[in-house]
């Protein structure tokens, strides 16, 4: 007996209910709300982003819930909610009603005990497989970010910082980010 593929109707049916809902490939993935850490870090980091963008770097910075369906077929069978993400000005045209329709400039996930895996290895491959160039992963128990850039299909470890000492990630330039600003 075959499964069958979850598509984004399916996705759209699914209840308002506090959990955070994504279809990887056609198979739903549950995940429960973020903690009061993980928002107080999201809210660190859209700071400085949001001082950084869009006098600095155009585009939109959203924060989840956002819908980025992530599709190659008319299936519509991978819908993800990154943390956060980035929309170049060259990416503008994937913005719609339902959300982003492809990969943005840049997604970022901050890991959780119920989403390490996840994010490290499932969504790492689908943003890869969907052309998003970068991706930051943020790590609050080890107090650190990574920071990767598409190369050939495959991410590159291009930063990994820690500490009190400001950094660039791409795709920004100027950012001057403080890893210890992050945390709660």
């Amino acid at each position: 007996m075959s499964k069958t593929a979850l598509t984004y109707r399916d996705y759209e049916a699914l209840p308002n209910d506090g959990r955070r809902y994504e279809i990887h490939d056609g198979e739903l993935s549950v995940t429960p709300s973020p903690s009061l850490d993980h928002q107080i870090i999201l809210m660190n980091l859209l700071r400085v982003l949001f001082q950084h963008a869009p006098s600095v770097a155009p585009g939109l910075v959203l924060a989840a819930p956002l819908d980025v369906i992530l599709a190659d077929t008319p299936a519509e069978t991978t819908i993800v909610q990154p943390d956060i993400l980035y929309v170049a000005p060259d990416r503008m045209a994937l913005t719609s009603r339902r959300g982003i329709e492809g990969g943005p400039t840049l997604a970022v996930e901050i890991l959780s005990p119920s989403t390490r895996t996840i994010d490290r290895v499932t969504k790492r491959a689908l943003y890869a497989r969907y052309h998003v160039p970068h991706l930051w992963l943020i790590d609050p128990d080890a107090r650190a970010l990574e920071a990767f850039s598409l190369e050939g299909g495959r991410y590159v470890l291009t930063v990994s910082a820690a500490g009190g000492a400001p950094v660039d990630l791409p795709p920004f330039t100027g950012l001057g980010l403080v890893p210890d600003s992050l945390w709660p």
